[in-house]
């Protein structure tokens, strides 16, 4: 993105931006605020260079931004920034509230920022919030730009960049109608989607969604609105049912005008068939050449044009939601005073001073411009821009009073007199509208319109909230809570249930068979995970779905009624959730993987972005912990919401006491997968008759179950319910790809699982040591892992498997094929030196070796890394196995060592 304002500096202190994220949702900076921007920064040789060394710096700054002020900063007053800037500190802290204060002077009030170190010296995560994603993105990269100028001491202006981040802040903002029915809903906790970089927005999640497009709503009547965007049919409706109209008639041709006139009478008004917001429209004409020039000017929108006579009074709109009266105001067009000194020109410009007045929609007022219609307006009374108007006359500076071009509104909802408002609410009955605006000339709306001689001009819909909101005079009206309370009646309600589910290992098996649960309880459901999409059951997109998007994938989609949410780290990292609050979060485990990466290097920190999930569940919901697990048990110390447990071990200290608080568990005791009400405890199903534990040979898939009972028991599903849905929830490629799927050949078996991580490796040790067998493995490192990591996962096959092969991942992130080698290496030969091992780099040859090189009653375990193919292949060997069509001990060897 180009900033402006800057030309090339000679400053020697240049910093480079080295990546820049958006958060969307709660992430790991913050679960409250989900608007972040994250820019990794390296200060290159300023990480020597504390402000307090930079001569003048400090005064510079003061000088350019003497709003910072307000920055309190960790002293917790004002001008506390300006002082840890004099006393020292690092460039990354001085850029994040640059970049905070750029968006305040453009009109975007942002606050929240920290900086921390990343783990490589002198890079720095600099993180703030923001209003527009675009105008986050622009403010980072030019808050590093002007912290340059500043080290330097050269001259810059600020006005351009500012100047485009109000520009950026009106082309991606919700306008002001729109906006406030988000904040509306945001205020009683009702969550939206924006569909479209427009007015689209989606209220709610799944089956309880409604949309609204700026203030049209799903509700709105299709037919309705067509009716109101045909002025002429508005107009032949209202008139039949008594309502007052102008006189007027639609006309084609200059010839139909001429006769409209004739029989209208001057002054009239012209305005397009199809138009609205005033566009098209020339008002008070009183001569045949501004006639012919408004008839020029709507057919530029319709065919067709109304010609009406031209009613005198003031202008109002009145606003009917859900065909009740709600709103009034009167509207006036951007003019100016005059005061028989200052030219019209002058008198814009001292307007366009009121604080109140500003670019777009940022304040009450927007600016007054001076365009064609001011122009034209200004040669049809024979003044130029340079004219003095004489002392208290008033000047109107445009055709229409629209807010957008600095006209003004003026309150006026209690005057309205009760026959208006029986009026006006027919009207929007007539016109089928429940959203609607009504235009009516009048000297005023505190007596009947039938009395006064004012007239209904139009019925608008998507009709403005601005003027209602934020009027120039009088009372700001919640035009948008009546807007909500007709969306969402009470008792309905906007969420559906979500499930988020997080942990290092158990989260896919754990998704999966959640959602299998609530299927049978009679759920539409959809879910996210690894593999791909689910929208009840059925797949929707394939590949690793677990991040932001693909949750809300989900939440937008019209049929679900219950979602499960995969959430992996990725995705965390990398834009934080993509739903703002769930009603359950589970945690299966954390466990040292993928450290590292992202400025994640320990395994406190790898918590921490886990321990998100369980922060955004709502207060009256639960998250549920393994108690056997430090790292996730400890999570439970800053949740508001209530905690659950679930454990393989009944004497476990941590479960025992919360049991003992009368708190709920599930456990693993006697064989049997338990619910603990307290100290009371319900027995759900023996282990070994869950299909998922293999017979009880995979009892740590017991750790996959215990939370999606418990899960259901706080849902208040019954248990024979599930019960029933354990039974009937059978592992193999369908129900759990790549978690453990068996087959089983004339004279040896082999195994697919997704096991990548030494959690994943040691569950599987568990499972085949209780089957006698020669085992084969089939393994691979992954490159972005640390080489204890890698070299770990050596050991374990070693440990494991009488015989491995080691293959390589389709992506080796970062690091070449050898280098992993010699690292997988290097751990199975410090436990077994002898050991045989195979190197195939292609997982689909080293799959064809070892099962066409397999010995008889052997255990084939292949850790896969691309599982739909590795079973689709497996699928066909076993197909020509059982046809007695394989030809073992044939192999076509590309890349193999031994």
């Amino acid at each position: 993105m180009e900033l402006n304002g800057f030309k090339k500096n000679n400053n020697p202190f240049i910093m480079r931006i080295l990546d820049i994220k958006v958060m969307r949702g709660p992430n790991y900076w913050s679960v409250r605020r989900h608007k972040l921007i994250q820019m990794r920064l390296d200060l290159e040789d300023l990480e020597q260079k504390p402000t307090n060394l930079i001569d003048g710096f400090s005064e510079r700054l003061e000088a350019k931004f003497p709003s910072m002020y307000s920055h309190r900063c960790s002293e917790s007053t004002a001008g506390g920034f300006f002082k840890r800037v004099k006393e020292g500190t690092w460039m990354g802290h001085v850029i994040e509230h640059i970049a905070l204060e750029l968006q305040t002077l453009a009109g975007m009030d942002c606050g929240f920022g920290r900086t921390r170190s990343a783990s490589k010296e002198g890079v720095y995560n600099v993180v703030f919030n923001y209003m527009e994603e675009k105008a986050g993105i622009y403010a980072a990269r030019a808050a590093v730009k002007v912290a340059e100028y500043l080290i330097s001491g050269e001259e810059f202006s600020l006005d351009e960049d500012i100047q485009t981040l109000r520009e950026i802040r009106e082309d991606e903002r919700l306008g002001p109608s729109t906006g406030c029915i988000v904040d509306e809903a945001v205020a009683r906790g009702i969550p939206y989607i924006r569909l479209n970089k427009r007015s689209l927005v989606q209220l709610g999640y799944g089956i309880n969604q409604k949309r609204i497009r700026a203030t049209i709503a799903s509700t709105t009547g299709s037919i309705a609105v067509d009716i109101a965007c045909d002025k002429e049919e508005t107009k032949n409706l209202l008139e039949a049912a008594e309502i007052p109209v102008p006189k007027g008639r639609i006309v084609y041709t200059e010839e139909g005008l001429q006769a409209a006139i004739e029989s209208v009478k001057y002054p009239i008004v012209t305005k397009p068939v199809d138009g609205n917001h005033g566009k098209g429209a020339t008002t008070n004409i009183r001569n045949w050449e501004d006639a012919v020039k408004g008839l020029e000017a709507a057919k530029k929108y319709s065919r067709g044009v109304i010609v009406e006579r031209f009613i005198t009074g003031q202008d109002h709109r009145v606003l009917v939601i859900n065909y009740k009266f709600v709103a009034a105001a009167i509207r006036k067009p951007a003019a100016v005073t005059g005061d028989g000194k200052h030219s019209i020109q002058e008198l814009i410009d001292i307007t366009n001073l009121d604080p109140r007045r500003g670019y777009g929609h940022e304040k009450t007022l927007t600016s007054i411009k001076v365009d064609e219609f001011t122009m034209d307006i200004l040669n049809k009374k024979g003044l130029t821009l340079d004219s003095v108007l004489p002392k208290d006359e008033e000047l109107w500076l445009k055709p229409t009073a629209n807010l957008s071009t600095g006209g003004t509104a003026t309150d006026v909802t209690d005057m309205v007199h009760p026959d208006n408002i029986f009026m006006c609410e027919r009207i929007a009955r007539i016109i089928g509208l429940d959203i609607c605006g009504i235009d009516i000339m009048a000297e005023n709306l505190s007596e009947p319109v039938s009395q006064n001689g004012g007239a209904i001009l139009e019925v608008n819909a998507a009709p403005g909230f601005r003027m209602h909101i934020d009027p120039a005079i009088g009372l700001p009206r919640n035009v948008a809570e009546p807007v909500i309370d007709m969306l969402y009646p009470p008792g309905s309600s906007a969420r559906i249930p979500i499930i988020a589910v997080t942990g290092t290992n158990g989260k896919t098996t754990t998704t999966r068979l959640m959602a299998h649960m609530v299927k049978t309880m009679g759920h539409k459901v959809g879910y996210t995970t690894t593999d791909g999409i689910y929208i009840q059951n059925q797949l929707m997109m394939r590949g690793d779905c677990t991040g932001p998007m693909s949750a809300e994938f989900v939440l937008k989609d019209p049929t679900v009624d219950f979602a499960i949410l995969e959430c992996a780290r990725g995705g965390i990292l990398r834009s934080g959730l993509g739903f703002h609050n769930c009603d359950i979060a589970i945690v299966t485990n954390v466990a040292e993987d993928h450290l590292g990466l992202s400025d994640i290097d320990t395994i406190e920190q790898l918590t921490r972005v886990k321990s998100v999930v369980p922060e955004s569940v709502l207060p009256g919901g639960y998250a549920i912990l393994n108690a056997d697990n430090t790292w996730t048990a400890s999570m439970a110390k800053d949740l508001k919401c209530k905690v659950a447990y679930f454990s393989m071990d009944e004497s476990n200290p941590l479960l025992k006491k919360h049991i003992e608080a009368g708190g709920l568990a599930a456990i693993y005791e006697n064989g049997y997968v338990t619910i603990s009400k307290g100290t009371w405890k319900i027995r759900v199903e023996k282990a070994v008759n869950i299909p998922l534990t293999y017979g009880g040979k995979a009892l740590y898939n017991v750790q996959n179950i215990l939370p999606t009972l418990l899960a259901g028991f706080v849902r208040n599903f019954k248990i024979e319910d599930m019960r029933i849905a354990l039974q009937t929830f059978i592992p193999g490629p369908a129900q759990t790809p790549g978690r453990m799927n068996i087959f089983r050949f004339k004279n040896f078996e082999v195994m697919v699982d997704y096991a990548h991580n030494a959690a994943g490796f040691t569950a599987i040790a568990d499972m085949l040591s209780k089957i006698e067998s020669h085992h084969v493995g089939i393994i691979a490192g992954v490159g972005d892992r640390r080489d204890e990591d890698t070299i770990a996962l050596g050991k374990m096959a070693a440990s494991m498997f009488n015989e491995v092969i080691i293959r390589q991942d389709k992506n080796l992130r970062g690091r070449t094929e050898q280098e992993i080698i010699d690292l997988m290496m290097k751990g199975i030969s410090e436990i077994d030196p002898n050991k045989k091992v195979t190197v195939i780099k292609k997982e689909t040859e080293a799959i064809d070796y070892a099962i066409k090189n397999a010995s008889k009653n052997s255990f084939i375990t292949i850790c896969s890394d691309v599982v739909p193919d590795a079973l689709d292949q497996i699928m066909k060997l076993k197909e020509m196995d059982d046809a007695g069509e394989m030809e073992f001990g044939k192999f076509e060897r590309s890349e193999v060592a031994e």
